[in-house]
């Protein structure tokens, strides 16, 4: 089963920047589809930004324009470009992978967005 590290989050002002990323390991990600999610305190976990093997792309609303998904598979990793952050941007944001046979999701990584 693959196993999913995030990376990258951290305290941000608004309107700065960061770059998650996601390293898989124990399998290959070139033939499946990839997400990056989000749980606010209170809040639902939603999708915000979904990669498919063929590097098609789906992005929440509120963030498009601003965040951008991309994939390495040479690397087996998935990144997730975040900028003009907001404070309704502050989550915790996991990785997961959509596999034939399961999904899996990494532990996930803070991001606060605060001045």
């Amino acid at each position: 089963q693959v196993q999913l590290a995030e990376s990258g989050g951290g305290l941000v002002q608004p309107g700065g920047s960061l770059r998650l990323s996601c390293a898989a390991s124990g399998s290959s990600i070139s033939n499946n589809d990839m997400g990056w999610y989000r749980q606010a305190p209170g809040k639902q976990r939603e999708l915000v930004a979904r990669i498919t093997r063929t590097s098609n792309t789906v992005y929440l609303y509120s963030v498009r324009g601003r965040f951008t998904i991309s994939r390495d598979n040479a690397k087996n990793t998935v990144y997730l470009q975040m900028n003009s952050l907001k404070p309704e941007d502050t989550a915790v944001y996991y990785c997961k992978i959509t596999t034939t046979l399961y999904d899996s999701w990494g532990q996930g990584t803070q991001v606060t967005v605060s001045s």
